[in-house]
């Protein structure tokens, strides 16, 4: 058990039932009463995000959030199937854990599950991958109306703003938290 004084950000908690991650506290000291913490916790389960106020006496329960190493392994129909590295074990996880990181996953790459006990909770991409691009439009020269800028589709789908000069068939390294392109790779 934790002092609703000692939340963080990050700090997760089970509460009403459910497992929450803190996303934003303050402490609010009134003239004549106890003191009080304003906080802002997202559902990892669903998603959903509430504000609660706490006196500043009470407990939660806090939570140990384990982090797995697992390699993307392929898409089944809707699910995506993960291969723990350590038990060689297969899950399967619905796209609405995935999220956006799906469309910079290809087969073979490695990610971070956070688990509690044996449930999945979220996954963390690495933060920059490495990409082929299946198709672009030939840059122009001289053509920097757009910023010097054009729409290139990578081979998993993604589509993401290359520099002019970068052609269809080379690999280019993409940050998978903004969605950006990098460098050539």
């Amino acid at each position: 058990m934790i002092s609703v004084t000692e939340l963080r950000n990050g700090t997760k908690v089970e509460m009403d039932g459910g497992l929450w991650e803190c996303l934003d506290y303050s402490h609010l000291k009134m003239g004549r009463g106890g003191a009080k913490v304003v906080t802002k916790f997202r559902n990892m389960e669903t998603g959903s995000i509430v504000d609660r106020t706490f006196n500043s006496g009470e407990k939660l329960q806090d939570i140990y959030v384990e982090g797995k190493k697992m390699q993307f392994l392929y898409k089944d129909g809707s699910d995506f199937v993960f291969m723990d590295l350590d038990t060689y074990d297969q899950v399967h996880l619905p796209p609405t854990l995935v999220g956006d990181g799906a469309k910079f996953m290809k087969e073979n790459t490695e990610i971070e599950v956070a688990m509690y006990g044996d449930k999945p909770l979220s996954i963390t991409l690495p933060n920059q991958v490495i990409l082929k691009i299946t198709q672009t439009d030939p840059g122009v020269r001289g053509d920097t109306v757009s910023g010097g800028t054009k729409p290139a589709t990578l081979e998993t789908g993604a589509v993401v703003q290359v520099p002019l000069f970068v052609e269809q068939g080379t690999d280019v390294k993409v940050d998978t938290r903004t969605g950006q392109y990098l460098s050539r790779a």
